[in-house]
């Protein structure tokens, strides 16, 4: 399935930056990453700094899924209030994994330091209330996340005016949070484990997996064989076609990115990204060379063709809302895409194996608008079950939690 419409910015920008060869002979190695996008490229990275032999392996040009239509926003903040989520797994687990996400971007600053030029950049997250009756759900996500350390300011409705121009009723204002180049930063990361000896092969379509007490093998299209101890499904949407239960279910996001704005106009927002209360919710954010990147008005279609169709009109809906919001920016689409994703029920990903498939085979599967975070924290949790360590996100990350 094409998993994008449109002109992804950060294709057009970057365009083919490595050439990786399709996979013509066959292989053996510890761990076969399936999936060269920015979940495959981080735990493959993972593994290979820890002394694996990896193979990554992918259908398309390397990053050219959801990694291409990613609005790259990197907050600790979920889908899911943290509110929610203790309702539902008691507040020690929602605090766990509202921390991790946080320590998560920390995680990735380091990791950017190490590639260099990814576009990466510290940035506060302004969450605000999209309605007057959204403030008291706010005002009970900020007491819990304030009770667990998180560094936070409560703005009302003048703050929000006299610092960005715009009103709410209130907002909680996040100091952590970043932007990254998603597609910049998994071409990097594959070329350097390429570079240290890991095998990375995209344009090489699996047509066979056979999973053994001792390991699994991988067949290509074109013939050849790849033979692991283990193998990592990291290829997104395409990962649940190996599974005997549906565990996400698909929706579309919409997005554009402007030309660049002059830094006086954007005021505060050239550091601050900003998403609403609402469902689904409006989202913007600035590049390291002051475009802004709108994004938002999720829908339930994941038929390529009709998603395409509405690229446009999504567009110039989001581009309105914007203007309404921030009349004095200059909010002309200059590209304009689409991308289809998953989304959990609960807002979280899937890391590790599933009970059924045996431990050979691991997904990460890093659904929901935390995707880059999420990979980032399921590189360390599938290393550790490789490793066959504990780690202490697998009751929140992982399969544990079906049960």
């Amino acid at each position: 399935m094409d998993l994008k419409s449109g002109y992804p910015f950060w294709a057009v920008k970057n365009g083919l930056m490595h050439a990786f060869p399709p996979m013509k002979t066959d292989l053996r190695c510890d761990v076969a990453v399936i999936g060269a996008g920015i979940t495959g490229a981080l735990i493959a990275d993972e593994l290979v700094s820890h002394g694996h032999d990896v193979a990554v392996i992918d259908q398309r040009d390397a990053g050219w899924g959801s990694t291409a239509a990613s609005t790259a926003l990197l907050q600790y903040e979920i889908d899911t209030h943290m509110v929610d989520l203790a309702r539902r797994y008691g507040e020690p687990r929602a605090a766990l994994a509202y921390r991790a996400c946080s320590d998560a971007i920390d995680m990735l600053a380091d990791k950017a330091t190490g590639l260099r030029d990814v576009d990466f950049g510290r940035m506060r997250s302004l969450y605000f209330a999209s309605r007057r009756s959204h403030k008291s759900t706010l005002r009970d996500e900020f007491a819990l996340r304030r009770r667990h350390g998180f560094e936070m300011t409560w703005l009302e409705r003048g703050d929000i005016e006299a610092r960005y121009g715009f009103s709410a009723p209130a907002a909680i204002l996040s100091e952590q949070a970043a932007r990254v180049d998603p597609y910049r930063m998994a071409y990097k990361l594959l070329a350097r484990i390429e570079k240290a000896g890991a095998a990375v092969h995209d344009r090489s379509p699996v047509s066979r997996i056979d999973i053994h007490p001792r390991g699994v093998t991988v067949e290509t299209v074109a013939g050849g064989i790849l033979r692991a101890k283990y193998i990592v499904m990291a290829a997104g949407y395409a990962s649940q076609q190996y599974l005997d239960r549906k565990l996400a279910k698909n929706r579309s996001s919409y997005a554009f990115v402007t030309d660049p704005i002059e830094r006086h106009l954007l005021g505060e927002l050239a550091d601050t990204m900003v998403w609403e209360s609402a469902r689904p919710y409006l989202y913007l954010r600035t590049t390291g060379d002051g475009r802004l990147v709108v994004g938002g008005d999720d829908d339930g279609i994941d038929i390529p063709s009709r998603r395409d169709a509405r690229v446009n009109s999504k567009a110039a809906r989001l581009a309105t809302k914007v203007g309404k919001l921030f009349p004095h920016l200059p909010v002309e689409p200059a590209f304009a895409w689409a991308g289809t994703f998953a989304e959990t029920e609960d807002g979280l990903p899937w890391f590790g194996s599933l009970p059924g498939t045996g431990p050979r085979m691991l997904f990460a599967m890093a659904y929901g608008g935390n995707g880059i975070t999420y990979s980032m924290l399921g590189a360390g949790l599938i290393r550790a079950t490789i490793e066959r360590r504990k780690h202490p996100l697998a009751g929140i990350f992982g399969f544990d939690r079906m049960s």
